[in-house]
Parts: C-alpha cells; structure tokens; sequence
C-alpha cells in the first residue's frame, strides 16, 4: 500500500447526526479569521477539492458531516471549526459543535474538567460556548451558548415547483434556515416521509434562494439560506422538526442551528421568553433540550441568544487516503444517495 495522503478521523454522533473530526493529516486551513476559511473551503479550487476527498464516496458517505479544525483566530476560543457536507462547507452546527466536544475532551485533545468543562469554540458565524458535563471521563452532555439569532422573514410565500404557494419564515441560527410547516403540504415528520420530505424541502430551498434576498446585516459571506427546516409540534407539546440538507438527506438530529433559527422566529412573535425551555425532537425521536437564555440584538434588530442541550457518543476511529493511482482522488457522488441537488450551492 502506498498513500499520497494520509487523514485520521474520530467518529461520534450527537443525538444520531454524524460529525467525524479529522484529528490528524490537514496541517493548516489558509485565512485570519474563521470566515476566510471558510471562503477558503468555498471559493478556491484547493479548498473544494479537500472537502470532496473528506466528503464524498467511497471516503464519506452521504448522511455525515466532516469536520475541520484548527488554532482559533480569536483570544477569547479554545479551537476553531468548519463543517464540512455535501453542498459546501457551513459556518456552524449545534449538532456538530456537540460531537467536536465530546472528541476533544475524550480524546484527551482538550484537558477535561469534571463536573464541567468549558469550550469555547471559534466559528465563522461567531464564538459560540459549550459547556460539557463531565463525569469518570465520559463526556455526558454538551450545552452550547449558541450565536444570536434572530427573525429575518415572517410569513412570506414563495412560488415553489410542483407546490405551488408556499408560506414560511425565514429565520437566523448561525446560518439561515426557511422555517415551513408540513401539514399543508399534507406531509408528517415521521421516518416513512423521508423521501417526499427531502423532495419538498429541497424544492422550496432552490425557491427560496432564488426568489428572496437573504443578506446577514454584520456578516457578508452570509446570505441566503443553507437548509430548509418542517416543523411541528407533537401531541405532548414537544417540538419535532425535520432539516433538509443539500444535495438531498434529512439531519438525523433535531438540529441546534435549526431550532435556534425557529427559537428566534417564535420570540419575533411573541411566543418565547428569556427563560423559557423546550424539548425539540427528530425525526427518529432523538432529543435536544432547546432553552431561550436571554433577549439581545444583531444590528439593532431584536435576537435572542439560544441555548442547545444534547449528548455525543464517539464510535469509531478512521483513517482514509488517497494511493496514487486511484482515479477518484476527489471521490464521487451519485443521485440515488446523494440527491441531485448540488445545484443548491450559494
């Protein structure tokens, strides 16, 4: 065997959504602050071409998100992160923040405290602070101070595909999320709805995209919407919410940018205080305690600042490469996993 490059991944979901941390092989991302790497990741063809050979086929696989890390760009954080997916790569993730913690302390990579250790963590939307609660070396659960967020859009239609008249809210977690309740689309958030949800969601993501201007007032590489978010409420009073991510899965967690996004869009309307808690569910009925820790603003509009509560499991360690005379050094995607939604890239 002779590889060309060599990349060594810890694996650990948070409440079943994927994220590997490449703990070893990629020395340096380019860029002063997490933005320019990000733009690095995105814009050069040296930065897209690592994502892929992480990402795609047969190094990844579709439902999964890689992520990178490196030194912070700021005095205030302990480490800095992108996720990379499918589409591209994103300023942040609840979720993947969550299973990051919970490799960096149990690996030993940041010394653990118990009962609690504290990771500030350097993302291109902003600091966002975790808080882990530790115990006999396990890692039990990560909270996380999320970035403002707040209400972009309420109630705004667009004209989707195959839909129809579409009503949603757009609204701000970290990245931007269109916020669209399933009933009457005559969907459900349950397993069995996957696919058509994926089809909608992805249909209404490229409508969105293309028939609103999404710009984060303090913030220029981020526009538009990254993911399109369903949902509802179960009988119980817990939220339940399905995110479609580009080229075409559904997150298996509740998602944490999401439900910061949807946290912010209820307090625009009056709904959600500081104080208040709730537990948001997925579609395979994993939990995140989701809270509203207090009232701020971005840019002189209202926000809030939510908090994100789940628990990460590390489940494998994995090391891929490329040998020299392998065809695919920036591996390959096919539509029947993948989805045939790349053209969702901003």
């Amino acid at each position: 065997m002779r590889w060309a490059k060599t990349v060594t991944l810890v694996e650990a979901h948070a409440e079943g959504e994927v994220g590997r941390v490449v703990t070893g092989g990629v020395i340096a991302i380019p860029g002063d602050t997490m933005e320019a790497k990000l733009r690095y990741i995105n814009e050069t063809e040296a930065g897209d071409a690592l994502r892929r050979f992480l990402v795609f086929e047969p190094r990844g696989h579709a439902a999964m998100s890689t992520l990178l890390i490196c030194p912070p760009t700021r005095p205030d954080a302990d480490v800095g992160f992108l996720v990379l997916q499918g589409d591209k790569a994103h300023a942040m993730s609840g979720s993947n923040s969550i299973c990051l913690t919970t490799v960096l302390l149990e690996t030993g990579m940041l010394e653990m405290h118990e009962p609690e250790t504290v990771v500030r963590i350097d993302t291109a939307a902003g600091l966002v602070t975790a808080r882990a609660r530790c115990r006999d070396g396990k890692c039990e659960e990560v909270k996380l101070t999320m970035n403002p967020s707040f209400a972009d859009q309420l109630d705004v239609t667009v004209e989707v595909e195959g839909l129809g008249q579409v009503k949603l809210d757009i609204g701000y977690g970290g990245i931007f999320y269109a916020l669209i309740d399933p009933k009457p689309l005559g969907l459900s958030i349950v397993p069995a709805e996957a696919k058509r949800l994926v089809e909608a969601g992805t249909a209404i993501h490229r409508a969105v995209n293309a028939q609103l201007t999404i710009q984060h007032p303090e913030i220029a590489s981020m526009r538009g919407i990254s993911y399109t978010m369903f949902t509802d409420t179960l009988a119980n009073g817990e939220l339940v919410g399905a995110t479609i991510l580009a080229p075409g899965r559904i997150d298996r967690s509740p998602c944490g940018t999401g439900n910061s996004a949807r946290l912010a869009v209820a307090a625009a309307r009056g709904l959600v205080k500081p104080g208040d808690t709730f537990t948001a569910r997925s579609i395979i009925g994993s939990r995140f305690e989701v809270g509203c820790a207090q009232a701020t603003t971005v840019a002189g509009r209202p926000a809030v600042v939510p908090s994100i509560a789940g628990r990460g499991w590390i489940h494998g360690i994995h090391q891929i490469g490329h040998d020299p005379s392998d065809p695919y050094p920036q591996g390959y995607s096919v539509a029947d996993t993948w989805g045939d939604a790349f053209d969702l890239l901003n």
